[in-house]
């Protein structure tokens, strides 16, 4: 072993085997780092791809999927008509809608007359005259005058406007039919509307020579008539102040609250109406009232249904409570002959915890109740008035609540002393008394419409009779309340849809439905078609496209996927994301940068090596 051990250890060593990192990088053998310092080695090969394609693939697969990222959480608007928008409140602004009328003045006078057409020219300048002189409506557009001069001598009218007013078909010998009959026959000799679709109203003269003095009378149509003995001037004047009084101002004064004086109409945002009729027994134990309000209600109040059509679609519901005291006190009071509620009392009337009245099944979204309520008072407080402030006791009972709605205190023939014994009986409101109630009714839905609930105390420095209309308001009031409804809508409308507008641009992530865009068009559409019927005159088609206008921006504002999204800034988007890909991604971009500079430092490597290897040969 020994020898094997020491032959062994006096061999020769053999010689160094070539290095094999020798060969890769150039052939060479590896040089002694001490004698080569800190030179990076060569490279034989080609460098390859492979690694930088794999990170490449990586990263180009994160960046493919960003847009798939940014696609599935984008936020979908429909574009809104903003120009459109602005132009509309461009011209609501710069030009108020108005809607332009006829006033035709006929002077009906007595024997052969002249009757020439430059009298009724020189009529018609002076009414002119005197209608610039009196204030008018903001509603109010370009009044055209004309005038017609009939006699037994022959008619002649001026051509401003085109009244389809019919000679010898009225006479004053027609007066005798009485002033219901009068104005009937006025309406079949008068035209509802001009030639271009605006309104004409009809003012017309009656003289009788043996009259004591001058009434006016105000037809249930768009006419009214003077009858009496009156020079020219006076009927001028009197022409004048009738037209601007009440066909123009709805005989609204001056300082009076009203249509016009910025009351607000009892009518929801949808144009939806709900009137609900309650019967409130305070104490049945006492009596108990009932009524039939299907067949005497719904009948006397559909003509008023009708007649609201073209600014709110109305529905009716009635009902009958018992155990419903009120939450105010009364008093007794032997001079009046009951008991007695006082004026400052009345905001303590409605009693809002036992009286259940809020159980309306047709009002749905945003419609509005209109509340009327006859309240029964119980047989200890029975009869039981209102007193006005003067002292004095209501002829109705009854007042209204803006905005509520109206309360009539109804006293049953049972109050007397003498009934008392049939007390604690079921009992029906006659159709008497039931037409009377709702006739109260009506007139307080006049008054929360901002009318007058009965002309009876108006004069004009005469005499002044109203021929009532079986529909609760007369044309003339309709239109009235056309065109301030009209009016009212286009600008609520605009402000809905600048509200919109202003709401989306001020949050850019924002869901905006196409049904939205769709609904702002159509309201745009039903605004312009409003303002072109009041730019005619045509005020119901006006109220009508206006409703329609203001409901469809309520609609799109107060939309369903407006308001169930909590909307996040673009700084709140990007931190809910970030934690998710941030770490990833950079890791990937990370290796990817230095996977490159490899490849970069190895291709340079042997670059220099067939740089060194065409040198040498």
């Amino acid at each position: 072993m020994a020898e094997i051990a020491g032959g062994e250890a006096s061999a020769p060593p053999p010689p160094p085997a070539p290095s094999t990192f020798g060969e890769i990088s150039g052939g060479r053998p590896a040089s002694n780092p001490t004698s080569t310092g800190s030179s990076p080695p060569s490279r034989t090969t080609k460098p390859g791809v492979k690694r930088l394609v794999l990170t490449a693939s990586v990263l180009l697969s994160f960046l493919l999927g960003l847009p798939f990222l940014l696609k599935s959480t984008e936020i979908h608007r429909s574009p809104l008509p903003s120009d459109a928008i602005t132009a509309l409140a461009h011209r609501l602004h710069s030009n108020p809608p108005s809607f332009p009328c006829g006033l035709h003045a006929v002077f009906l006078r007595p024997g052969s007359g002249p009757s020439d057409a430059s009298l009724a020219s020189r009529l018609e300048r002076a009414i002119s005259a005197q209608l610039q002189l009196l204030p008018a409506p903001p509603t109010a557009g370009n009044v055209s005058v004309s005038a017609t001069v009939e006699s037994a001598g022959g008619c002649s009218s001026s051509s401003s406007v085109g009244s389809r007013w019919q000679c010898g078909v009225v006479t004053t010998a027609d007066l005798v039919l009485g002033d219901e009959v009068f104005d009937e026959l006025l309406h079949s000799a008068l035209g509802s509307s001009g030639g271009d679709g605006s309104m004409v109203y009809t003012v017309v003269v009656v003289e009788i020579d043996d009259a004591e003095e001058m009434r006016v009378v105000i037809g249930k149509h768009r006419h009214a008539w003077l009858v009496g003995k009156v020079d020219e001037a006076k009927a001028v004047s009197s022409i004048g102040k009738v037209f601007v009084k009440y066909f123009m101002n709805g005989g609204i004064e001056e300082g009076e609250t009203g249509i016009g004086k910025g009351e607000f109409m009892p009518i929801g945002s949808d144009g939806n109406v709900v009137l609900s009729f309650s019967l409130l027994n305070a104490d049945p134990s006492g009596w108990m009232y009932d009524w039939d309000f299907e067949k005497i209600g719904e009948r006397m109040l559909d003509p008023v249904i009708e007649a609201l059509r073209p600014i709110a679609k109305i529905n009716i519901e009635s009902q009958v409570l018992y155990h419903t005291p009120k939450s105010s006190y009364s008093y007794a009071d032997d001079k009046l002959g009951g008991n007695v509620l006082s004026m400052g009392d009345i905001p303590f009337f409605v009693n809002s915890n036992e009286w259940h009245l809020d159980t309306s099944i047709s009002a749905t979204g945003r419609s509005k109740v209109l509340q009327f309520v006859v309240y029964v008072p119980s047989a200890k407080e029975c009869p039981l008035h209102l007193q006005l402030p003067d002292g004095g006791i209501s002829k109705t009972n009854a007042f209204i609540s803006p905005m509520w709605g109206g309360v009539l205190i109804w006293n049953p023939p049972d109050c007397s002393p003498g009934s008392r014994k049939t007390h604690g009986t079921r009992k029906k409101m006659s159709s008497q008394e039931h037409m009377e109630t709702l006739e109260i009714f009506i007139g307080q839905l006049r008054q929360l419409f901002g009318l007058k609930p009965s002309y009876r105390s108006q004069d004009m420095d005469m005499s002044t009779k109203f021929v009532a209309s079986e529909k609760g308001f007369t044309e003339w009031e309709l239109d009235l309340l056309y065109r301030h409804h009209a009016c009212s809508n286009l600008l609520s409308c605009l402000t809905t849809l600048e509200s919109l507008s202003s709401l989306v641009r001020s949050l850019p992530r924002m869901i905006v439905m196409d049904e939205i865009g769709r609904q702002v068009e159509l309201s745009l559409e039903a605004a312009n078609l409003a303002q072109r019927n009041a730019t005619l005159g045509i005020s119901d088609s006006s109220a009508v496209s206006a409703t329609r206008a203001r409901a469809l921006a309520e609609d799109a504002f107060f939309h369903p996927s407006i308001m169930s999204i909590s909307y996040a800034s673009v700084e709140h988007y990007f931190a809910i994301y970030m934690p998710f890909f941030a770490p990833v991604s950079l890791h990937v971009l990370l290796a990817a940068i230095k996977e490159l500079k490899r490849y970069k430092a190895e291709r340079a490597k042997y670059s220099a090596f067939l740089a060194s290897r065409a040198t040498s040969s």
